[in-house]
């Protein structure tokens, strides 16, 4: 099997912690929102081909340059020489975009035996995932 890529424009949104209410547990409406959006971006890039082997995932997480920054810092963060850190977390985006992937490109997240995650500042925000067989 050859790598499937999958590439979901916006801003990444991280997998939110379960709320309580009623009596009942549920899922927020932004976390419930974000895994919609990833899902329909994997079933209109590749479809669902259901792998049902060890697999590793590449996630490259895209960052918008905040506007107020000066032209200096702008082009240092899309140089690489300043890191995306901050908000969301990594662990929460990767726990979103795992989970939202379930029964389309993969059975269940469990079969990721190796994950990769770069996260860094580019002209468009978005996420993109590399899956193969480990």
């Amino acid at each position: 099997m050859t790598a499937l890529t999958i590439t979901i424009p916006g801003a990444a949104v991280g997998k939110g912690r379960p709320r309580f209410g009623n009596g009942r547990t549920y899922t927020d409406s932004k976390t419930l929102n974000a895994e919609a959006w990833i899902r329909q971006c994997a079933i209109d890039q590749v479809g669902q081909p259901v792998l049902d082997c060890p697999l590793r995932v590449d996630m490259r997480i895209d960052v918008a340059v905040p506007a107020s920054w000066s032209k200096k810092k702008r082009q240092a963060a899309l140089d690489g020489s300043l890191r995306a850190t901050g908000r969301p977390d990594v662990d929460n985006i990767s726990k979103a975009a795992l989970d939202a992937l379930n029964g389309i490109v993969w059975r269940d997240d469990a079969q990721v035996d190796e994950l990769h995650i770069v996260r860094r500042y580019a002209e468009a925000p978005g996420i993109c995932l590399t899956v193969m067989p480990a």
